[in-house]
């Protein structure tokens, strides 16, 4: 009798282990094809990646064509731009040589046919960037303070504040400059009566 017992325990043993067995095969196996696919996705990302980037530099280069391009119309063809300016993604940009109030470089923009410059967006912002220069844009908060508005009424909405900006630290700063060089965080608020250099726009229509 104990060797019949044995007998059974043993038979139970051999299948309990050929189970596992053939549990532990369906795990490898079902592993194995995950390791496939994950490396198969990996790939296919890498390639989507690369071809993203690819694009992303053609795109680039398409745009720097264009606005080199543009820039040479502007200085042979387009008489009202005139001597200074430089054309970007379908406006017109000039810098002074001298710093004047806030409300006085105003004035020499619109002489111009132009307005303090308004910041449509974050390539815009980063044009400007470019030119390393402290400088006026064109907005301001003189008529309802807190109420930041550009030069043609429309509310900011989009914002490149420096950290702590505005703050109003001095009494009436209510004039924005283009101060730090980080195009996430590059504006200030000064009192409209400093010495800046400043930047005016106009569109090429």
């Amino acid at each position: 009798m104990e060797m019949v017992h044995a007998h059974i325990r043993f038979n139970n043993l051999t299948e309990e282990r050929d189970q596992l067995q053939s549990s532990y095969n369906n795990l490898t196996e079902e592993r194995d094809q995950l390791k496939t696919s994950y490396n198969n996705l990996t790939e296919e990302r890498d390639q989507l990646q690369s071809s993203y980037n690819n694009l992303t530099e053609e795109r680039d280069q398409q745009k720097q064509n264009i606005n080199e391009a543009c820039t040479v119309l502007c200085g042979h063809y387009i008489k009202p731009c005139g001597h200074g300016w430089r054309y970007f993604s379908g406006s017109f940009y000039y810098i002074s040589s001298v710093k004047t109030s806030w409300w006085n470089s105003r004035d020499d923009c619109k002489k111009k046919g132009a307005d303090l410059v308004i910041i449509n967006s974050k390539e815009e912002q980063n044009f400007l960037i470019g030119f390393r220069v402290i400088m006026w844009i064109g907005l301001t908060d003189s008529q309802t303070e807190g109420t930041w508005k550009w030069v043609d009424g429309t509310p900011l909405t989009t914002r490149y504040w420096d950290d702590g900006e505005p703050n109003s630290a001095v009494d009436n700063e209510d004039c924005a400059e283009l101060k730090h060089f980080d195009p996430e965080k590059s504006w200030n608020d000064v009192p409209c009566k400093l010495q800046l250099f400043w930047i005016c726009e106009k569109t090429s229509t």
